[in-house]
């Protein structure tokens, strides 16, 4: 039974982008519902229209609490009764009562080889650590900032003339390949989140999630 999926984006939306060429490939048993920005001008949205997908705009700056605003969130999203939320680049800290609602079914990416790097420039704080490889790291969402369990991390060499932004460019073209690939094992089931851990096809996961490697 196909999926129902709901992405939070607040910017360009690559990475909605790349869920939903693997949704028009046939490689997701699952449709994006809708998509949600808080912001009126982010790209994504201008992707989502133009596959007919319910572009939703909710501005934080138009409620007095984060706490009002993730609740007039959660009153938009649970119309589309999705199975799973995706978390494609949202620049908002959610509360608690948020994540918990979603507990299980919502997911993010990170730049980083999480645990290390939590929060923000996470490509110039690898270079400056003198780190040898860096990457990306699919994770279920808790009330911790980028702490939750993790489900798959893809991996890049740092080489001794990277910048911030050359390095950037790799993760993106990791994260656009691992970011499908996590979608369509929940949607499929195959990957889960449990009382024991993270299962994939049965089988519980390191800590640190599946290592993906480039083919």
């Amino acid at each position: 039974m196909s999926k129902r999926i709901v992405v939070l984006i607040s910017g360009s939306g690559s990475n909605l982008q790349a869920i939903m060429d693997a949704v028009d490939a046939g490689q997701i048993s699952g449709q994006i519902e809708a998509v949600l920005s808080n912001k009126a001008d982010a790209y994504g949205l201008e992707r989502a229209r133009r596959s007919d997908i319910p572009a939703l705009v909710l501005n934080h700056k138009d409620f007095e609490s984060r706490e009002l605003f993730d609740l007039a969130m959660i009153e938009k999203i649970d119309q589309y009764k999705p199975d799973l939320i995706v978390l494609a680049g949202f620049m908002r800290i959610l509360s608690a009562h948020f994540v918990r609602h979603y507990r299980g079914r919502m997911i993010n990416i990170h730049p980083s080889l999480l645990p290390k790097y939590k929060g923000l420039h996470t490509h110039q704080r690898a270079i400056d650590a003198g780190d040898l490889e860096h990457g990306c790291t699919v994770h279920f969402v808790t009330e911790e900032l980028d702490g939750g369990p993790l489900a798959v991390q893809g991996k890049v060499s740092i080489d001794p003339d990277d910048s911030a932004e050359s390095l950037q460019g790799k993760i993106h073209k990791i994260e656009h390949k691992i970011y499908p690939l996590a979608v369509e094992w929940i949607c499929s089931e195959r990957l889960k989140w449990t009382p024991d851990g993270i299962i994939l096809d049965n089988k519980p996961l390191a800590l640190q999630g599946y290592q993906f490697h480039q083919e």
